[in-house]
């Protein structure tokens, strides 16, 4: 296996294989490509290995060896820093882009490291301004009456709002002075023990998620569209975000959408064939209506935050996010992980559920780099295993009389479930 680059020089990739190019504004995918992988933290390296195993094997079933995954390792977190002496190399961050595709375990951000979050440092470092997450019912035990009706991908923006963190202390020095500011200025008072955050949402920022929502829509069959926003309060920030997202579905894709407000003015509520419907709720009434009426949603596009927090509940309706996939996409470059963490209580214990990072997986090899047949056989086996009750410790739990396989015992019936189909 090649060395894990330390340095931008030593970013040489596998000679056995070849990288993903962009021709013509799309990826060209050979049938040998260099995926890049980092293990990362926790439970990490024991479910980027099950990723990776499970992929090949579908793979191989589904191409008869004609295609093969080239894997690339760099690191992040603590193998960097052990191997490298640093959290995130820029190495690893060249990589990704020589690549393009990436597979990551999740991350550790040590306290006091210069980083408020890797994960966030690396999507912000490569511009991965969507964070892709598909919510799917494969059979697990859920606690949600109806955890079968729940299928919906989550476009949150991944760069801007929040998790941009742009703030400052209570009693520090630079809020004092913003304070002062902001009262001279434009007459705002603020207490003086307040922290300061502030929260920025551009229309660039915006548009480009909105049109890879609808892209995606168009591409995957969907008809509703729905832009998730808290623009009753937050008028010039999450009520701009909504109104630009209206913007680019109403002018650049005018040939596939109808608004709600034209369904019911120009339709008479009736959806003309062939169309999608672009419509907007308020945060709080879809985090209720995603349990009370799930069919109601397709894909969904929201702000950062709002989108971290709809995500981490859609997938509670379907078990946890123990089967929570996502991926960090930008134009080109994408990389995959779950939403869950580092799980360090459970790290080397062979005990984790890998379903999330594979997943994870399906998502880059299946949807980004558009080998679909593999993300196909993949989730077909996953449903078996669950059928089956061959699960991890973490679904076991909820089938009574169920002896929980390990991570490895999972993982080599998935691909037992594979080479079977």
């Amino acid at each position: 296996m090649a060395r894990i680059p330390c340095s931008p020089d030593e970013v040489k990739p596998p000679s056995e294989g070849q990288l993903v190019k962009v021709e013509n504004g799309r990826l060209v995918v050979p049938d040998n490509p260099i995926v890049v992988f980092i293990e990362g933290d926790g439970i990490g390296p024991e479910v980027v290995a099950s990723a990776k195993a499970v992929i090949d094997a579908a793979v191989k079933k589904a191409y008869g060896g004609k295609r093969k995954i080239v894997w690339w390792e760099a690191a992040a977190g603590s193998k960097a820093m052990e191997t490298c002496g640093e959290l995130l190399p820029q190495a690893t961050l060249e990589a990704i882009k020589t690549a393009k595709v990436a597979l990551k375990g999740p991350l550790t951000t040590p306290v006091g490291s210069g980083y408020r979050s890797l994960n966030v440092a690396i999507r912000q470092a490569l511009d991965l301004y969507a964070n892709i997450r598909p919510v799917r019912y494969y059979g697990q035990p859920a606690p949600h009456k109806y955890a079968d009706k729940v299928n919906f991908v989550i476009f949150r923006e991944n760069t801007e709002d929040l998790y941009a963190g742009i703030e400052w202390q209570a009693g520090s020095e630079e809020a004092r002075k913003l304070r002062e500011f902001l009262k001279k200025e434009f007459g705002i008072e603020l207490r003086e023990d307040a922290g300061i955050g502030i929260k920025p949402i551009s229309k660039f920022a915006t548009q480009r998620l909105m049109r890879k929502a609808l892209r995606w829509a168009i591409d995957h069959g969907n008809k509703i569209v729905t832009i998730m926003h808290k623009g009753n309060i937050m008028k010039y920030t999450e009520g701009a975000f909504m109104q630009w997202a209206y913007e680019v579905a109403t002018t650049e894709f005018r040939d596939y959408v109808v608004t709600e407000q034209e369904l019911y003015e120009k339709y008479g509520g009736q959806m003309p064939e062939g169309k999608i419907l672009v419509n907007d709720r308020i945060a709080d009434n879809m985090l209720q209506q995603i349990i009370t009426r799930p069919w109601d949603y397709e894909v969904i596009v929201a702000p950062n935050v709002n989108g971290d927090y709809i995500s981490d509940e859609a997938n509670a309706l379907v078990g946890g996010i123990g089967m929570a996939a996502g991926m960090n996409a930008g134009d080109y470059i994408a990389v995959a992980e779950p939403v869950h963490g580092t799980a360090p209580k459970y790290a080397g214990k062979d005990v984790a559920n890998p379903t999330a990072e594979i997943l994870s997986a399906v998502l880059l090899i299946g949807e980004h780099m558009g080998w679909k047949e593999v993300a196909l056989i993949v989730e077909e086996a996953i449903r078996r295993a669950i059928r089956d009750k061959k699960v991890t410790q973490d679904l076991a739990r909820h089938m009574p009389g169920v002896t929980p396989l390990k991570t490895s015992e999972y993982t080599q019936a998935l691909i037992e479930y594979i080479e079977s189909m």
